[in-house]
C-alpha cells in the first residue's frame, strides 16, 4: 500500500494530469473515477497502472485515501484512477468523421467525443490549436467516449469523404444539404467529415476555402457552442447518410 506523499508514482500522476507536454512525451494519460475506468474496461483498454483508495474494495494498488485525493484533480477526490497509453489512429476514418480546428476548450473537445460516440461517428480528427483530448477535463467531459472513438491528428487533405464546414451565417442552411436520405453534394456521399472551428473565431478562411460545402445552423442568436453545433450536425448527418 502507498502511504508516502513522496511516492514517485503519485508524483508522475500529478505531472500527467497537469502538463500536456508530459503526457505527450510519455504517451500516457490519467482517467479518474470508477465510471471512466468501467468504460475503459468495456472498450478493452488495459491500464498501465491502477490505483484505488485503501479499504474501497476496488481492484488495484491501494493508496491511503487522503494521498489518492491529493493526486486527483477532482474537487471531491476519487476512489480510483488509472494510467493508460494514448491511442492515435494513423489517419481519420469514415464514413462519418468530425474535424476540430482550434477548439481550445478541452471540455468542448470531450463533449464532441461524447456526441461522436452517440451518433456513430467513425473518428474524430484534431487540427492545429485544438485542446488535448487526453487532458483530464476532456477525458471527464467525454464520459468514457475517449475510449471508444478513434482519434487522429490530421490536415484538411487527410479527411475522409465530402467535407462540410460549419460557419455561422454562411453558406446554405444545414437542412438544405440533405436530399432523399443522402447528403446533397451533387451525388450521394458515402463518407463525410464535419468541420468545426474555435468557440470565438470559428474556422479560418483558408480551411473554409478547402471545404466541399459551407453550411450553417439557423439560430436566433449570433453564435452556438462548438460542441453543441457539432452535436446538431452529427445528429442530422448520421440519420441522413444511410438510405431510408
Amino acid at each position: 500500500m502507498i502511504t508516502s506523499s513522496h511516492n514517485q508514482k503519485l508524483k508522475e500522476i500529478r505531472k500527467l494530469r497537469q502538463r500536456r507536454r508530459w503526457r505527450e512525451r510519455a504517451g500516457q494519460f490519467v482517467a479518474e473515477g470508477e465510471d471512466l475506468l468501467i468504460s475503459a474496461d468495456a472498450s478493452g483498454w488495459v491500464a498501465i497502472e491502477r490505483y484505488v483508495a485503501a479499504g474501497s474494495g476496488l481492484e488495484g494498488v491501494e493508496v491511503e485515501p487522503a494521498l489518492l485525493a491529493s493526486a486527483s484533480g477532482l474537487s471531491s477526490g476519487t476512489r480510483a484512477l488509472a494510467v493508460y497509453e494514448e491511442r492515435w489512429a494513423s489517419a481519420p476514418a469514415g464514413p462519418l468523421c468530425v474535424y476540430l480546428h482550434g477548439v481550445h476548450d478541452p471540455g468542448n473537445v470531450g463533449a464532441v467525443l461524447r456526441s461522436a460516440q452517440a451518433f456513430g461517428a467513425s473518428s474524430v480528427a484534431l487540427g492545429p490549436g485544438t485542446a488535448d483530448p487526453y487532458s483530464p477535463k476532456a477525458v471527464r467531459a467525454s464520459m468514457g467516449a475517449v475510449f471508444a472513438v478513434p482519434l487522429a491528428r490530421a490536415a484538411i487533405g487527410d479527411l475522409p469523404g465530402t467535407t462540410i464546414a460549419l460557419v455561422p451565417n454562411a453558406g446554405r442552411p444545414l437542412e438544405v444539404l440533405w436530399r432523399s436520405g443522402y447528403v446533397s453534394v451533387g451525388s450521394s456521399a458515402e463518407e463525410a467529415t464535419i468541420l468545426v472551428g474555435s468557440e470565438r473565431d470559428g474556422l479560418p478562411e483558408a480551411v473554409v476555402a478547402q471545404a466541399d460545402h459551407v453550411t450553417h445552423i439557423p439560430i436566433a442568436t449570433d453564435s452556438l457552442n462548438a460542441a453543441m453545433a457539432a452535436t446538431i450536425a452529427l445528429y442530422e448527418l448520421s440519420r441522413r447518410m444511410a438510405p431510408a
